[in-house]
């Protein structure tokens, strides 16, 4: 898992998944980010269930206010343990590093104006469709807030499919070995 952390949040690595399975949501194939959000906070405990224990949701399209514009957070959770505000973007496409700024935007847009003081700095999740590890990786590198990216998966593979994977790696395994 691709993340970049700062002073404050030594268990996040631990709290946070590299891929979250939204199987319970029933969307097809193609579905826009509205049909997505909708969808989540339709079936939020579900959802919460997946994230793990400690997260308290706090809302959908929360509003940030800055200078005179107002901007909205796709959801916003706020995890007990590592006491943070937890904004997750949603992204039905591959992660773009464009996405970056704008999370970290909102980031800073929470910790000024909505964290509390004995909370720690907001940390933030693109949870994509799809991502290339290696842009990640480069994407993050000089990143100064807490963040991370995640892809979803709308099923698990076919379970035929990674019984035959499972073979075939223990097949590699087993004629390592006898090598």
């Amino acid at each position: 898992m691709l993340i970049t952390i700062k002073n404050g949040h030594p268990t996040i690595q631990t709290t946070f998944k590299d891929s979250y399975v939204l199987e319970f949501l029933g969307l097809p194939e193609t579905h826009s980010e509205s049909d997505l959000q909708k969808a989540l906070t339709q079936h939020i405990k579900a959802f919460i269930l997946e994230l793990g224990n400690d997260f308290i949701f706090m809302g959908e399209e929360y509003r940030l206010q800055v200078g005179n514009q107002d901007f909205y957070i796709d959801l916003l959770f706020y995890h007990r343990g590592l006491a943070a505000l937890v904004a997750f973007e949603l992204k039905i496409g591959q992660f773009s590093p464009e996405h970056m700024g704008q999370l970290n935007f909102y980031l800073e847009a929470l910790d000024r104006d909505v964290k509390k003081p004995h909370e720690n700095p907001s940390i933030g999740v693109l949870l994509c469709r799809d991502k290339d590890d290696e842009v990640v990786e480069y994407a993050l590198s000089r990143n100064l807030s807490p963040a991370l990216v995640a892809q979803y998966q709308l099923q698990l593979p076919d379970k035929k499919l990674i019984q035959a994977k499972l073979h075939e790696l223990l097949a590699q395994e087993l004629g390592a070995r006898d090598e």
